[in-house]
């Protein structure tokens, strides 16, 4: 009977806290974060403290998402009104007293110096599952609407800053929401059609909306310049076609295999600009060659695939939703960053995950892994 009122060890009562974590997910995680170390360790060696840095950003991003995956989804949905009204009071903030650098106004100070549009990417996605979750079971074409126009305020507002990265990765986490709840195709397809005519219209009147002098009504001059660089960039090779040349001759330079760690001379020799946040890309590129790719772009697969898993498995369309559209966030983080460093996509400036450096940027990526081992934790207590 004594051993019935015995007291619980500290282990025994930190289990709990343990159970439910999923195992893939994490290994997934695991494999992404050793790869961003080992190229940090190559490309940031001689950018001072950048290395020690990114180890500690992960570190910071790995308790978040400790802390993160013990709150319940029941207890995230009440976080969404607030934390929405929230990011976009602070986006209307920066659009009147936000600090401007190099002709972007992005940033605000309150006491420390901090990028509100960051908040948006995981507030989007919660406003909107609360959203759909609130009205299941009597969704209306006027429930769309309204929640594309609570997508709408926060993106305008990121690109008048402008910040077409950004303002893509909100656009797309809402986007992935309002698709899952189940908009009709009628409606997808339309826009999607528009997308690919204005896009060959674009290709093949390249010559002359990229003329000098010419001037697009719906861009700022900065994006109207990366689209006409992404379709020819030796159209000013050392000016703004450098980025796209120099990611594409280091892609090229590591071959089958690479040209080993810590041996990529394009890297090394600084001809990556970037090489430590956007383009780093190349620069493991270069390293490891197209095997280290396979294998790089594998465990992003993988990392989606399980989150989508968690998303069909989960026990509330909340969750659902949620899980669904922080999944969405990994790919398109993924396929931009890779895309534009390819030269396939325009640069728009979106870090890759959990390898570029960026201290915003992965304290957002632990959240959102802590997100969906909360869902997934929720799945298992609710099967057990």
């Amino acid at each position: 009977m004594a051993a019935v009122f015995d007291k619980p060890s500290l282990f025994q009562r930190s289990m709990p806290m343990f159970q439910g974590f999923d195992g893939p997910l994490a290994f997934a995680v695991f494999l992404l974060a050793c790869a961003g170390l080992m190229i940090m360790y190559s490309s940031g060696y001689d950018h001072g403290t950048r290395f020690v840095d990114h180890g500690r950003n992960m570190l910071i991003a790995g308790a978040i998402m400790f802390v993160v995956a013990q709150v319940p989804p029941q207890r995230l949905m009440a976080f969404a009104v607030p934390l929405y009204v929230f990011g976009v009071a602070l986006l209307v903030a920066v659009a009147i007293f936000g600090i401007t650098k190099k002709g972007a106004r992005r940033w605000l100070n309150v006491g420390v110096v901090i990028q509100p549009s960051e908040i948006l990417k995981i507030a989007m996605p919660l406003m909107l599952a609360w959203w759909f979750q609130k009205r299941e079971g009597q969704l209306r074409p006027l429930d769309f609407l309204v929640a594309g126009m609570l997508l709408v305020v926060p993106v305008g507002l990121i690109m008048k800053q402008p910040d077409l990265g950004t303002s893509l990765l909100v656009l797309a986490a809402g986007l992935a929401v309002i698709f899952f709840a189940g908009l009709s195709w009628k409606l997808i397809a339309p826009p999607v059609v528009l997308g690919l005519v204005a896009v060959f219209l674009v290709v093949w009147f390249e010559p002359r909306l990229c003329a000098d002098g010419a001037r697009w009504p719906i861009l700022h001059d900065y994006q109207q310049q990366r689209i006409c660089t992404l379709l020819d960039p030796s159209r000013d090779p050392l000016g703004k076609g450098f980025h796209i040349i120099q990611g594409m001759i280091a892609i090229g330079s590591g071959g089958v295999f690479g040209k080993g760690f810590m041996a990529g001379t394009q890297t090394h020799l600084e001809f990556i600009p970037e090489r430590t946040t956007d383009f780093i890309f190349a620069a493991f590129s270069e390293e490891f060659g197209l095997a280290g790719n396979l294998l790089l772009i594998a465990a992003f697969i993988f990392l989606i695939l399980r989150g989508l898993a968690i998303a069909m498995e989960a026990p509330t369309l909340f969750s659902r939703l949620l899980a669904g559209a922080v999944t969405m966030i990994f790919f398109t983080y993924a396929f931009v960053n890779m895309g534009m460093v390819s030269g396939i996509l325009p640069v728009v400036g979106v870090p890759l995950p959990f390898i570029s450096y960026g201290g915003t940027a992965m304290v957002t990526l632990g959240l959102a892994v802590g997100i969906l081992m909360s869902i997934a934790k929720a799945k298992r207590l609710v099967q057990s």
